[in-house]
């Protein structure tokens, strides 16, 4: 099971009142949230594997030099560089994230670390790559537990990888397989990251082909197969798009051409050894129970400890 971490942290500190504190009064909602996530993940689907897959670096460089706009609008007070000086690399800024939020960040990794769960990132990757990295190399059967729609492309029947999309909290979760994503968008899971491309995703500073929404995309990926064919069919003249197909694909030639790189996750990443196996026990209790105590962990800890020892 490979978790999607900041993904699930937003949730759990959005979904979980901020009354939720510390003794010292500092909010916990996000750790103690996301410790539950995990107790009920571990009770409901035992997997003999778990790794919280982090960003390391939410927004690399070699993205922004593809597509400058890529994230661009989730970043806190980007500097703007007077003419002729440095301009700061995607790593010197920082993602807008609640103030009550961020803190809370440091905590879940400790917390994490004490237990024994695996905590994979690396520099220069989002968690997506990471996931995606592991997910194409596991010898047996992967969840991959996100609210990121951007990882459907790593659905696979053959390679028996799904996502686990939570519709409220993570109690009731949206099993995706290539039937699930065929009835949905009407393309597998190799043909998500080009829907997605063509499509666009504000949320993520990418501007799609104007004119080419989710349906359309998924037809001409159905008529022409992939983005190449939907790119080769635009050069032929007499292939079946339309004009203003044939029009709105040229303008975007740029985008398409760096576009791949920048939506499809990496899958050889350079990962850190690390032993992905479920903890029984914890891995530092002193330094756990120092931590339980001083962010007032309580029944969110003990129930994530008793779902391991099962």
């Amino acid at each position: 099971m490979l978790l999607d971490t900041a993904s699930l942290y937003f949730r759990a500190y959005f979904g979980v009142p901020d009354s939720v504190r510390a003794p010292d009064g500092t909010p916990v909602n996000a750790v103690r949230g996301l410790l539950d996530f995990i107790a009920r993940l571990v009770d409901d689907h035992r997997p003999d594997d778990l790794v919280a897959c982090m960003d390391a670096d939410w927004r690399p460089q070699w993205r922004v030099d593809l597509i400058p706009s890529y994230k661009a609008h989730r970043v806190a007070d980007e500097p703007a560089a007077p003419q002729g000086e440095h301009v700061p690399h995607s790593g010197d800024y920082e993602e807008e994230v609640p103030d009550t939020l961020a803190p809370q960040v440091p905590v879940i990794e400790e917390v994490l670390d004490a237990i024994g769960i695996a905590r994979v990132g690396v520099a220069g990757y989002e968690a997506d790559d990471v996931i995606g990295t592991l997910a194409t190399r596991a010898s047996g059967p992967v969840d991959i537990v996100t609210g990121d729609r951007d990882l459907y492309q790593l659905v696979s029947d053959e390679r028996r990888a799904r996502v686990l999309y939570p519709l409220k909290g993570v109690g009731t979760l949206q099993a995706v397989d290539e039937s699930w994503l065929r009835g949905k968008y009407g393309v597998d899971g190799s043909g998500y990251a080009d829907l997605a491309l063509l499509r666009g995703d504000p949320s993520d500073g990418l501007p799609g082909v104007s004119g080419i929404g989710e349906k359309t995309a998924a037809k001409l990926l159905a008529s022409y197969g992939d983005l190449a064919g939907i790119t080769a069919a635009a050069a032929d003249p007499t292939s079946r798009l339309t004009p203003t197909q044939r029009r709105r694909l040229a303008e975007a030639a740029d985008y398409l051409a760096a576009a791949p790189r920048v939506v499809r996750v990496a899958t050889d990443v350079p990962l850190p050894a690390f032993d992905p196996a479920l903890p029984s026990a914890p891995r530092h209790p002193a330094a756990l129970d120092a931590l339980a105590e001083r962010w007032g962990l309580g029944t969110s800890l003990s129930r994530v400890l008793a779902v391991l020892a099962r």
